[in-house]
């Protein structure tokens, strides 16, 4: 998992990536390629 900055990049590397707000962090997960993690915050 990658911590960024800006998550603007981390969610176009994929179709399926989401944003996902949980205990005041921001993930960006992807449930079909799980390759795709970042976090920030």
């Amino acid at each position: 998992m990658k911590v960024l900055k800006s998550l603007k990049t981390a969610k176009r590397r994929h179709r399926d990536c989401r944003v996902v707000r949980r205990r005041g962090r921001v993930y960006v997960i992807n449930k079909t390629n799980r390759r795709f993690k970042a976090r920030q915050g």
